[in-house]
This record gives structure tokens, sequence and C-alpha cells, in this order.
């Protein structure tokens, strides 16, 4: 099958279309071919196909075979995808995910997808909706010991569960490798948790690390930043428009801090390659 390897802020996927084909076993294809040394390599695979409530479907699959329910940088790259391979001429789209329609708008240039705005939907803020298992209706800047340090978290989810821990010390010193696993498969999470460790630059800044639930670290998550910009202006940290700072480079998110308004996510798509391998 053709593929193209694209990603979004560093965090990368191999995308197929399946619009017209299909892979027969996607979460064993997804363990193959994310390996960075034996297969393509990428933090999972997204397989586009029709789609039944929108335009497309996006069905992304983790490194370690597990299904994903949302990728703000997969689902920037499917855009990029569709319109740079001709599958859709129009510059607003839609694409579902899991049930979850989001709505794309696409910057073009040189008749390529430059970059794309997305309607992440409004935020889930009730504990058990998440899922997060609390005494409280929301887990907002809550303490959790993790490892033998108190943290506290504020528990978001944008499609998926996020757990955002602020931090003083710069992400980039934080021991992510050690305490990222012990936050995912934590007993308070069901359904385990993606966890965002940030640190306030100031209002319209914050620098972020992520431990993503089945893929470990990546350069960038896309529903962990806009988790992460709810979280820090739910306690008061930071104003209504900011940057988050990735590994893997910037995302702007946008949020009125009113429950029922949706979040706003603008950043690049890439295209890498393209080839083709047997499965």
């Amino acid at each position: 099958m053709k593929f193209t390897k694209m990603h979004g802020c560093g965090n990368d996927y191999v995308y197929f279309d399946c619009t017209e084909k299909e892979i027969k076993d996607e979460a064993a294809a997804a363990i193959a071919l994310s390996d960075r040394h034996f297969g393509i390599g990428g933090d999972g695979i997204i397989i586009i196909k029709k789609g039944k409530k929108a335009d497309f479907e996006m069905v992304m699959y983790n490194a370690d075979g597990s299904r994903g329910a949302m990728c703000g940088n997969g689902i920037r790259c499917v855009a990029k995808y569709v319109y740079d391979n001709g599958l859709t001429d129009k510059t607003s789209v839609s694409i579902e995910s899991m049930g979850a329609v989001k709505y794309i708008d696409i910057t073009a240039e040189n008749g390529k997808a430059k970059s794309a705005r997305v309607d992440m939907g409004v935020p889930i803020l009730n504990a058990e909706n998440i899922p997060v298992k609390s005494d409280k209706e929301r887990v907002i800047d809550e303490p959790i010991t993790v490892d033998g340090r108190e943290y506290n978290m504020t528990c978001v989810s944008m499609g998926n569960p996020h757990a955002v821990v602020f931090i003083n010390e710069s992400p980039k010193d934080f021991p992510l490798e050690k305490v990222g696993p012990l936050f995912e498969n934590n007993s308070v999470f069901p359904d385990r948790t993606n966890t965002e460790f940030i640190r306030v630059i100031d209002r319209k800044n914050l620098e972020m690390r992520v431990w993503e639930r089945g893929s470990g670290e990546t350069l960038a998550c896309g529903t962990g930043a806009c988790a992460s910009a709810v979280a820090a202006i739910l306690n008061g940290y930071a104003d209504n428009d900011l940057t988050v700072h990735l590994l893997g480079g910037d995302l702007e998110i946008s949020w009125s801090g009113d429950e029922n308004d949706s979040v706003f996510m603008t950043g690049p798509a890439t295209t890498v390659f393209t080839g083709e391998i047997e499965i």
C-alpha cells in the first residue's frame, strides 16, 4: 500500500488513504509500522476513510496498537492530506473520529495546505465523563501523589483524557520518562490518561512536555495543548488566547473560558515523505 509520513509539530504518524481499500488488521499494522527500527516509524498510524457523519473519517491507532479517540495534530494532517491529494477542493472540511465530528479551516499556499485551524469542541470537565475517579464533580487543582511527590492536577477531556500538571521547573528538566508512565497507569484513571507537565511562562505562553497513553513521550499533542490551555485558564494562570510551546513546535490555542464554548487550535501540518510498503 502507498503511505505518507506526516507530522504536526513533530507528532508523527503514518497515513493511509483507505477511501477505496482497507487494511485488514489495523491494530497489528500500527504496532509493526510504528516501530522506528523495523518499520516506517511514528507515534502511530492514521487511516483516512470516507465519512458517514462528515466529509472524512480519521481512524487513529497509537504505536502500541490501541485505538485513539482524537489527535489534534493528526486531524490537521488529515485535512492537509485530503486537500493536497485532491480528495477535496474545499478549504473547510469536516472530519469524524470515533463518532465525534471536528471542523477544520485550511490555509493553503501555492495549492498546498500550510496550516489548519480546528474547532476542537467543548472541553469536558465532569470527572465521570473524562474519566477520572474523584469524589468531586470536577478535578481542578486537586492534589495527587505520584512516586512520593505531591502534584496538583487539573483533568480535562478533549475527546480523550488529560491530566494537566503545573510544575515550577522547566519541563525539559523534568523526569518525564519515570513519572509519565506512573500517571498514565494510575488507578484514578480508569482508561489510563495522557499527562501534560506545564510551566507557565507568562499569561500568553505555556511550556509543555507530554506523556501520551499508548505512545510514551511525543514531541507534540494537539488535544493535550488544548487541555493545558483550558486548565491554565480555569486556574487563572493564562489569558484566553495563548501559545503552547512544545518540543516539536508551537500551537496557538483560543478558548473563551465559557464551558459551553469550543476550543480552537491553529498549527502547521507537514508532509515528510511518501512510499509503498507491504502490509
